[in-house]
């Protein structure tokens, strides 16, 4: 794999999730409507006070690290949990806006294929 298109990936992902992770505490990109049952979960999650909240920092300490290039294996195997529950809801609560789920599951797959060396220990 090219390393400016690595490099690429890597950094569009980082900022894809600062941004993502600042709106959760500043609101500066409007929510789109939901479909009923995705505006429940959602407002539930936003009821319980910290779900929301942690995952908007876990989104900008993520992102950071990989704008960084600091940490980036344990910053994608943070990444993973959080893409799959992005894609998941998505898929199950909201078809109409998956595109950015899946372009945020396919960057995370890319950059995991490329430090897939860091990760072999695990399965040995």
């Amino acid at each position: 794999m090219n390393s400016m298109f690595t490099k690429i990936v890597r950094i569009l992902l980082g900022i894809i999730l600062l941004v993502f992770g600042a709106n959760k505490f500043f609101g500066f990109i409007p929510l789109p409507e939901l479909p009923e049952q995705a505006n429940n979960f959602m407002t539930s999650l936003g009821a319980t006070g910290y779900v929301l909240k942690i995952v908007g920092v876990l989104e900008i300490v993520i992102g950071a690290l990989l704008l960084m290039k600091k940490w980036v294996a344990f910053a994608l195997t943070l990444l993973a949990p959080i893409s799959i529950n992005i894609l998941l809801f998505h898929l199950f609560l909201d078809v109409n806006g998956i595109g950015g789920a899946l372009l945020v599951a396919i960057l995370n797959g890319i950059l995991i294929y490329k430090y897939w060396t860091h990760y072999k220990s695990l399965f040995q």
